[in-house]
């Protein structure tokens, strides 16, 4: 895209995004994600039904009447975006491609977090972390990121989804929320998973294309995997090659959810042109 696409694009996702943000989402996302706990903020009457465990008897003694400790929520959260950014993702078939489809749900959970005065931050990766962009609050700072979403080439074609999660590790002190966007075509990542999800709480957005699941029958056909460069030629009309296929589809999915879930974390799965607004704001309301 030229740059004013690019400019045009962005403009369109915020538009987007602060309709889904105000309409949809405000409530469901601030209620999804807890603040790091509470905070003191101030001492008032004590009135009839008080918790009586929050009554300040130095103070009440001072003035001789019963005063109570307010409480409030420390809201200010921290959001990371990863994703992956290798081959696999620029592949769709129906209506768009996994990145496209991806730059529009983080543009979406982006503005949510920066509309509730959330910090948001930004990993590219393929089989290395491409570019790092620090967590900050402000529109500014997500229409940038929105930018780079929309214009960043990356330099490896393969995915290390482990590389990722190391990098999140290293450089990230104090938890966050994490949304890992990817394929998951990939292995080895399921203990630093683990590790991650016990410092910060995760949420795995898996995207996939119809044609992932299912070949076409169009006869023989040369393919090339787009992350390793290796060719190989099917028989795309024959019964075997196409269930096979779909095995090795499936097998993606479920080891997807085999180690989201024994790491105790989140896992959405969808497809290219799957409404993920519902799936967003379903998921949103079943984690408050």
């Amino acid at each position: 895209m030229t740059t004013a696409d690019i400019l045009k694009k962005v403009r369109e996702l915020e538009i987007k995004s602060k309709r889904l943000t105000n309409h949809l989402f405000t409530g469901e996302y601030h209620t999804a994600f807890k603040g790091r706990g509470m905070s003191f903020k101030e001492v008032r009457d004590y009135y009839p039904g008080d918790d009586t465990r929050f009554i300040d008897w130095n103070v009440s003694a001072r003035m001789g009447h019963p005063y109570s400790k307010l409480f409030e929520e420390e809201r200010e959260l921290t959001v990371y975006l990863l994703i992956d950014v290798s081959a696999s993702s620029l592949f769709g078939t129906f209506r768009q491609s996994k990145r496209d489809l991806i730059t529009e749900m983080c543009a979406v959970l982006a503005f949510s977090a920066t509309t509730n005065n959330d910090k948001v931050g930004l990993i590219f990766f393929s089989d290395h972390v491409e570019k790092f962009i620090r967590a900050k609050k402000g529109r500014d700072h997500v229409l940038y990121m929105v930018r780079e979403m929309l214009s960043f080439k990356s330099h490896c074609a393969q995915t290390n989804v482990l590389k990722a999660l190391q990098f999140l590790n290293n450089t990230t002190r104090h938890k966050s929320i994490v949304f890992l966007l990817s394929d998951f075509a990939d292995a080895g990542y399921h203990d630093t998973l683990r590790v991650a999800a016990k410092r910060h709480d995760v949420i795995g957005v898996q995207v996939y294309d119809q044609r992932d699941e299912q070949l076409p029958k169009a006869g023989l056909m040369q393919l090339r995997d787009a992350e390793t460069g290796k060719m190989v030629v099917l028989n795309t009309n024959d019964a075997y090659t196409q269930y096979k296929y779909n095995q090795q589809f499936k097998k993606i999915l479920e080891d997807a959810k085999v180690s989201f879930r024994k790491a105790g974390a989140d896992l959405i799965q969808l497809s290219t042109g799957q409404d993920y607004v519902k799936l967003l704001q379903q998921f949103f309301i079943r984690r408050a």
